[in-house]
């Protein structure tokens, strides 16, 4: 796909959200079930069923998903298809490109072993590894542009209110 091409595809559906701001506003969801045996929950991917588990330095086999590396995952796949769709709207030719994610985890928080570790990530590194003959200031406003508009890191980065609740259900 080239830049034409995207904002061929992207026009109307800008235009339609700049004259009606309301339907730009969607819901996204994810449901998992969990696991009737084992500490686990069975994720839905709309691709396929992901199922997650403990890390293995909490206890995990290692043969489940871990959420910490799911979260990882999820911010390279946004930043990744982000920076490729920024690349191509602001024609910068990509010959090929790599994105990682590392985060460092204290476990004695989540094990709740340590009341002074923190629970979740302490820091989280991501990175591009591009093959481009681009000039620095092109790159240097890729980047700009990809942590603006990927939503995985602005939504991890601004850290929006998360509302938690439990519900009983009696249903069987």
């Amino acid at each position: 796909m080239d830049a034409a091409e995207l904002r061929a595809i992207q026009a109307p559906i800008k235009d339609r959200y700049r004259s009606n701001p309301e339907a730009a506003y969607i819901t996204l969801r994810a449901n998992g079930t969990l696991d009737d045996q084992n500490i686990a929950c069975k994720v839905e991917t709309g691709r396929a069923l992901a199922v997650a588990g403990l890390h293995p330095a909490t206890g995990g086999t290692g043969l489940e998903l871990c959420s910490g590396d799911m979260l990882l995952e999820a911010l390279v796949a946004c930043a990744g298809v982000t920076l490729k769709a920024v690349a191509t709207a602001l024609e910068i030719p990509l010959k090929s490109a790599t994105v990682s994610a590392e985060g460092d985890l204290d476990f004695r928080g989540t094990l709740g072993i340590a009341r002074d570790a923190p629970v979740g990530f302490a820091e989280i590194r991501l990175s591009f590894d591009v093959e481009t003959d681009a000039p620095q200031e092109k790159l240097d406003q890729l980047l700009k542009l990809t942590e603006r508009y990927c939503v995985v890191y602005q939504s991890i980065r601004s850290r929006p209110p998360v509302e938690v609740s439990l519900r009983r259900n009696n249903q069987r």
